[in-house]
């Protein structure tokens, strides 16, 4: 018997734990959503970062319109699977909930490649799963993302890495790139206004001028 995990997060570009195999592909009935809080890696509690999950969808194949993942095989007995799913779960610790999932590799959308994949999911539900954010709309999420940083790096270099990863594994996220590109937008006005405060403020307080110092005069006498 093996492990199999399905990653479809950071976990896409970086796993973090020893694994033996790992294939592309993607799970059915689920869609990507940017709708948990991160408050302790990418976030803090005052200002949570938004980080994906996943919520079911009949008929979804991975994200909307065809966005896959990467599912991780770890082999070699019981100890090895017990260190991948301790180390995950601690990892993965906003996620209140396990799935079991077929899982489907490139090419084969009827055969699974493998079977009981284990996806990390979360309640839908804000009184039951307090890290669940819920929907918002496109340019809230995007100032919430440019905007939230914690102790492991900013909320919006974990969008860009995914974005970057979906299309290393030659399947880009639609919505990824949307909410990417947006967060891009949010950036550049943020800047701007930077940019436009320092005009302000050096035109309120002009920088002093050092007047130079006028050399002394020299008496020559001429008689």
């Amino acid at each position: 018997m093996v492990l199999w995990v399905f990653g479809y997060g950071s976990l896409v570009w970086n796993p973090g734990f020893d694994f033996d195999e790992k294939i592309i592909g993607f799970i059915k009935d689920y869609r990507r959503v940017f709708d948990l809080a991160c408050i302790d890696h990418r976030g803090t509690p005052e200002n949570p970062a938004r980080t994906c999950m996943l919520e079911a969808r009949n008929g979804a194949v991975c994200t909307l319109m065809r966005q896959w993942g990467a599912a991780y095989c770890v082999k070699g007995g019981i100890e090895k699977e017990k260190a991948a799913i301790q180390y995950l779960e601690r990892r993965e610790c906003e996620y209140d909930g396990k799935a079991y999932v077929d899982f489907y590799g490139e090419g084969d959308s009827l055969k699974p490649a493998a079977t009981r994949v284990l996806v990390f999911i979360s309640t839908l539900d804000k009184e039951a799963n307090k890290y669940y954010l819920g929907p918002a709309p496109l340019e809230e999420m995007a100032r919430q993302i440019a905007t939230a940083t914690g102790p492991c790096g900013n909320n919006r270099d974990y969008l860009f890495l995914l974005e970057k990863a979906m299309f290393g594994i030659g399947h880009e996220d639609n919505y990824v790139i949307e909410l990417a590109n947006e967060v891009r937008k949010v950036l550049r006005g943020l800047k701007e206004k930077r940019i436009v405060g320092s005009l302000i403020a050096r035109k309120a307080h002009p920088p002093f001028m050092r007047v130079p110092s006028l050399p002394e005069a020299t008496v020559v006498d001429l008689r």
